[in-house]
């Protein structure tokens, strides 16, 4: 007998919102609107790297396929800034552009995991990353790291989840969402137990241009042989709708990768790929210094009407909102919210986390982003 039709059991697990089930509402709010739920930019990329900057006729083909694995222009490009900022040799072999950090870490998801692998995920965790690994048929491992003040708690922390299934150890850093840097001794030991267990290191470090404390650790530079590093030129030069991405870890894995990007999205967008070089070629860097200052501003304005600490890197805030919560909980919260015109995203997008919620302090002009978040410290009490 036939199977009847049906939807894939890992695919019926993910929701279908990461962040809002309110945001249709917002449409009819009859006030200004606040929408620090996104997590994007306000900002228009690099003068000269915009989509009304490239014609046909000064880049014949490009909107033709590109190579798999990227345009030769951008890839050297990225090898030679990869090779600049952590040391590491590296080759066009090391590298895959792809449809952003999202289509990088699924080619890494998709080319490392088998049905049950279990993946150990640093939390609070970027949401997608769950939903990427649960899509390859893997489980996501959720290791809350929000009591952890030590390295022996934290190798304690991780070591607790792991089994006999575990292949791989997700972070992120600076981090999405709570804007903590994890710091240089806490990568290490990271590193050291996943190469006691054998475990592939998937670093998702796609705000390194957004870092305002601290020191940005390059993990691929204490482990090459097993580290998979995502980067974004969405967060780096505010081209989110480019889509556009890439990774880099060791030569040997890239061809795995690079099957599975070929028959999921198969190419990167070519227009996105030449914006991309021409920003790290370019203008690029003058702009995202330029933005990490405004970034910070408003990211330490936040956190001082809001009452905690300011962000060390990115662009959230996490905030812990239990003393706000009535008998209807966090659901209750974002409702009130929302009749003040304003979206957050709801904790449980990024782990086991009931009490918090996060906000983006980037989406929006910093004038609108502070009046936001006045709405939001009047919700709470603050």
């Amino acid at each position: 007998m036939p199977r009847h039709p049906h939807y894939g059991p890992s695919v019926s697990r993910i929701s279908g919102a990461v962040y809002s089930t309110l945001a249709d509402r917002l449409s009819r709010h009859a006030g200004e609107v606040y929408p620090l739920h996104v997590g994007d930019t306000w900002m228009e990329p690099p003068e000269g790297c915009r989509m009304e900057d490239f014609t046909v006729a000064e880049h014949p083909g490009m909107h033709r396929y590109a190579p798999v694995q990227g345009l030769p222009v951008l890839l050297d490009a990225i090898v030679a800034r990869t090779e600049a900022r952590t040391g590491v040799p590296t080759t066009r072999e090391n590298v895959l552009v792809a449809t952003g950090a999202t289509g990088a870490l699924g080619a890494v998801a998709g080319a490392l995991l088998a049905p049950g692998d279990e993946v150990l995920v640093l939390a609070p965790y970027w949401p997608l990353i769950a939903g990427i690994v649960t899509s390859f048929h893997g489980v996501p491992v959720p290791v809350s790291l929000l009591e952890v003040d030590s390295v022996e708690a934290l190798v304690a922390t991780v070591r607790a989840r792991l089994t006999e299934r575990t292949v791989a150890l997700y972070l992120n850093t600076p981090n999405n969402p709570t804007g903590r840097v994890l710091p240089r001794a806490w990568v290490e030991a990271l590193v050291a137990l996943a190469r006691e267990e054998g475990l592939w290191l998937w670093s998702d470090e796609v705000y390194e241009d957004y870092l305002y404390a601290g020191e940005h650790v390059y993990v691929r530079t204490l482990a090459p042989e097993r580290t998979f590093s995502a980067y974004s030129f969405s967060k780096a030069y505010g081209m989110a709708g480019n889509r556009a991405g890439y990774v880099v870890g060791p030569a040997e894995a890239m061809e795995q990768l690079r099957k599975v990007s070929t028959h999921s999205f198969y190419s990167t967008p070519t227009a996105a790929q030449l914006a991309a070089a021409r920003a790290l070629t370019g203008p690029g860097d003058a702009w995202a210094a330029k933005a990490a200052a405004l970034y910070r501003e408003v990211g330490n304005a936040a956190a001082a009407r809001l009452g905690v600490p300011p962000p060390e890197g990115g662009t959230f805030l996490f905030l812990d909102v239990a003393d706000a919560l009535d008998a209807r909980g966090l659901t209750g919260l974002l409702e009130r919210c929302v009749e003040r015109g304003l979206l957050v995203a709801p904790g449980p997008s990024f782990g086991p986390f009931p009490h918090h919620v996060r906000l983006c302090f980037t989406c929006a002009p910093p004038e609108v982003v502070l009046r936001g978040v006045e709405a939001l410290a009047q919700v709470l009490g603050r």
